[in-house]
């Protein structure tokens, strides 16, 4: 039962261990573990985009990892927000889309250069306002939980019976202490 979460579609975990899910931190801020990133409108979506597409050439993917690292992985765009915002400014004649070495990547036109400078305040830095609303104590506490969770899976993958039962039992009784912690004890 157990495993099930922890090998993906509908884990408890972010990232390679499961989908996030929900669960019971569904509606912890942030959303922090489902997926570990926030979810971000259209509109920023299309001015991340800009903003990158003015500093060099990208494919999709790349256009995902590079918001994906600059927001401090706070937000990651699916491709089923980036795809379609790309199709909108192709229609706009801000970018242009040219077939490179097997991949479709995306070029500001004169256009999206020039809409691009003429915004540049309005448009600003997306990616920051992913993270902005989080204090340090939180990024590090999400931080210090992710390395707890990739130990967890490598004891999982890789320990054996005792190694595993032992794992469980401390992360059964570090939940414990940490809920003494909440209640002041």
């Amino acid at each position: 039962m157990a495993a099930r979460g922890m090998r993906g579609g509908g884990g408890f975990f972010p990232g390679p261990f499961g989908t996030g899910g929900g669960g019971p931190f569904r509606d912890f801020p942030g959303r922090m573990f489902e997926g570990g990133h926030r979810r971000m409108g259209q509109g920023e979506v299309r001015a991340a985009i800009l903003v990158l597409l003015e500093e060099r050439p990208m494919h999709g993917y790349q256009i995902i990892r590079e918001i994906t690292e600059r927001s401090g992985g706070m937000w990651r765009p699916s491709p089923g927000s980036v795809y379609p915002a790309l199709q909108q400014l192709e229609d706009e004649g801000l970018v242009r889309i040219e077939q490179e070495e097997g991949r479709k990547v995306v070029h500001l036109t004169e256009e999206g250069r020039r809409y691009v400078a003429g915004h540049r305040e309005e448009l600003g830095a997306p990616w920051e306002a992913a993270s902005k609303n989080f204090s340090e104590e939180f990024l590090e506490m999400r931080g210090l939980v992710e390395q707890v969770a990739v130990a967890a899976m490598q004891v999982v993958q890789a320990g054996s019976g005792e190694q595993v039962a032992e794992a469980r039992r401390l992360l059964t009784e570090t939940r414990r202490q940490l809920y003494r912690v909440l209640a002041g004890e």
